[in-house]
């Protein structure tokens, strides 16, 4: 369905009871991300909650009536929980969709009942294991200029953006799978502008760790055991710094523990959900 949020409109789909308990899942990557890996990743979940997955602002096939801030984007979430009628929520997010969630959970504490949080970061330290990783690795020759354009958000357009993609996509799982990767490129929504606009004016002021704190909510920390981009570091940094979070890391997964070890995964969500009373009616 189409939502009109703060003045733009948000592609949203919803699965589960309307009386259940509310979880919003944010997608990741902005400009390239989409609702479809939370869709994938949380319909699942629908036997307990009212799960609402949406393309963010910008991204996927929402409208996309700029600022792409960190700001606007927490507000279009809290935007959805007015929609769906509720005064609290799990709030989900995964990689740039976890900076959205922490960010959340700092501005509005009481609002989220829970927080699960996969493959993200609390800063843009990780850049620099990042780039040392895909430097090293086997799996891929880096054309720096790309790598640089897609790192720095100074893409040209949304063909480019494809073909920066492309080059950093083998990097991402445990086990590189080409066909897979092809699939990824042209399964991706790319929204240049978005994109741009999060790594150049977003991410180099990016640093919430000193407001950790804040986040009061029970959280729960993943992370695969080879994520190349928001490594296993910065999740423990994250963990460290939210009162009552746990850590769990995926041994046999890169920056998608959801999809490698999806059994897992998602076993280790409802637990912890269940056991924080995330999931009462």
């Amino acid at each position: 369905m189409r939502l009109r949020i703060n003045d733009n409109e948000l592609e949203v789909e919803v699965f589960g009871a309307d009386d259940a308990p509310v979880l919003i899942a944010h997608h990741g990557a902005p400009g390239l991300g989409s609702r479809a890996e939370p869709r994938a990743t949380f319909a699942p979940f629908a036997d307990t909650f009212r799960v609402i997955v949406f393309d963010a602002r910008g991204s996927g096939v929402s409208e996309g009536n700029p600022p792409f801030s960190h700001e606007q984007w927490v507000a279009d979430v809290d935007g959805l929980r007015e929609w769906a009628g509720v005064e609290s929520f799990v709030m989900a997010g995964g990689s740039y969709g976890g900076f959205i969630s922490m960010e959340y959970a700092i501005r509005h504490p009481s609002r989220v009942r829970a927080l699960v949080l996969r493959d993200t970061s609390a800063d843009h330290e990780n850049d620099k294991a990042a780039r040392a990783n895909a430097l090293s690795s086997d799996r891929v020759t880096i054309d720096l200029p790309k790598f640089d354009r897609i790192n720095d958000g100074t893409v040209w357009d949304d063909d480019d953006l494809r073909d920066c993609w492309r080059e950093i996509l083998p990097l991402y799982d445990h086990v590189y799978d080409p066909a897979k990767v092809i699939e990824k490129v042209e399964a991706t929504p790319y929204r240049y502008q978005t994109h741009n606009y999060a790594f150049s004016v977003n991410i180099p002021n990016y640093d919430i760790k000193a407001q950790l704190h804040k986040i009061t909510c029970p959280t729960l920390v993943t992370v695969g055991r080879d994520d190349w981009i928001t490594p296993v570091a910065s999740s423990e940094v994250i963990a460290s710094m939210i009162p009552n979070a746990r850590l769990v890391v995926f041994e046999k997964s890169g920056h998608s523990p959801q999809v490698e070890e999806a059994e897992l995964w998602r076993q280790t969500v409802r637990s912890f959900l269940h056991e924080v009373g995330a999931d009462d009616r």
